[in-house]
């Protein structure tokens, strides 16, 4: 959770991860005022939405395959967002593609940061 990184203002690095199921993934706080939450209908069927505390560190262990999107809170007007595609990522992925048709109109900077990490996937 970053004030600055390489994909500009207020992101997450690295902004796409894959992982097995089972992985845990640890979100830091390297900068104060962020935290990291999913989004609603941005994550798998059944998989559990998390929504991690300001300036906290949070472990989050993903054991439902899938695209989970989430967001740092207080800036997703800044399109703090990011992608984390576990095992089969293709299960959710043309619903979460949907949903962020939708979630772009809520940026007000850098509205095409959230397709772009979705093509990595």
């Amino acid at each position: 959770m970053l004030n600055q990184g390489k994909d500009g203002a207020m992101v997450f690095e690295p902004s796409v991860l894959k992982i097995a199921v089972g992985d845990t993934v640890t979100f830091k706080p390297t900068n104060p005022g962020h935290n990291s939450a999913s989004i609603a209908g941005m994550i798998p069927p059944g998989a559990s939405s998390w929504d991690g505390g300001m300036s906290q560190e949070v472990k989050i262990t993903f054991t439902e395959e899938g695209t989970y999107v989430y967001q740092c809170t207080p800036h997703l007007m800044m399109a703090m967002v990011g992608v984390i595609a576990v095992g089969d990522a293709s299960v959710n992925l043309s619903a979460v593609k949907a949903a962020a048709s939708d979630k772009k109109s809520e940026f007000m900077m850098s509205a095409q940061r959230l397709d772009e990490y979705l093509e990595e996937i």
